[in-house]
């Protein structure tokens, strides 16, 4: 980590970005970084220089198939789906505390690697992303059905349950609000899930992987898969196991994941 540089703050004052090092390239399955099955790795560049910055496993089907059984196994016999809300929300806010703690590190990858503004990332996005978060952690212990009126001597109510596992693909522009406006509120339903982040942006989602784990949410909850959309994307899209697929942004108060 000893390379810097020079960045304007739009002020005429000058900020040192410290290029980090590259601590996360492999997938992340069942709690673990772990190379593909095929060994096969890609390049991750710098789109304001074309500079190489690492090489990342490039996931395919068959590292899908396994994440997806991960995912699986922790959704029908883990305790995830069967904590409390307030247990999930514990985990939540602490997952957000540990992204507040790494705020540099993260803008900066999310600067070397999708050529995003450090300080526009240290300012906006990375703490926009840990609110994403405690706000879904809020809504934890709030989700809840309701008891319907009648016209018979019947009870009816309606019961809202985590739909199961969730395949997230995320866009390049913006690797860390995506990344997170998928992941909190599917955390906060029970449900588990595989992300492929973009090709071009896979290193802050890497990041991210490390400290849900170090947060405490447990193995095969969270699985990120990096590679290409026409494998790896396209495995996750028609994967028979994968209960809902989410592509695109979808507004805040959309609660696909019960």
């Amino acid at each position: 980590m000893a390379n810097h540089e020079q960045q304007s703050n739009g002020n005429g004052e000058m900020n040192q970005l410290k290029i980090p090092e590259i601590k996360f390239t492999k997938l992340f399955i069942n709690g673990e970084f772990v190379d593909s099955i095929k060994g096969r790795n890609f390049e991750t560049v710098d789109p304001r220089t074309g500079e190489v910055i690492a090489t990342v496993a490039e996931g395919d089907k068959e590292d899908v198939d396994v994440a997806v059984k991960a995912a699986r196994t922790a959704f029908d016999q883990g305790p995830w789906p069967r904590m409390s809300g307030f247990q999930r929300a514990r985990i939540m806010e602490k997952f957000a505390d540990l992204i507040e703690q790494n705020n540099n590190e993260l803008a900066a990858l999310d600067c070397i690697d999708a050529g995003k503004l450090f300080m526009m990332g240290k300012l906006v996005d990375i703490p926009a992303g840990a609110a994403s978060l405690r706000y879904y952690a809020g809504a934890a212990d709030k989700i809840h059905g309701e008891v319907l009126k009648s016209t018979r001597s019947l009870h009816a109510y309606t019961l809202k349950e985590p739909i199961g596992v969730a395949g997230h693909i995320i866009p390049w522009n913006f690797p860390t609000s995506m990344f997170l406006m998928k992941v909190a509120p599917a955390l906060a339903a029970g449900c588990t899930m595989i992300v492929k982040p973009a090709e071009q942006t896979p290193l802050s989602a890497l990041f991210y992987a490390h400290l849900a784990k170090q947060a405490g949410v447990p193995d095969g909850v969270l699985n990120v898969v990096t590679g290409f959309g026409h494998t790896a994307g396209a495995a996750i899209s028609s994967h028979m196991d994968i209960d809902m697929v989410k592509t695109v942004a979808t507004p805040l108060y959309d609660s696909p994941w019960l």
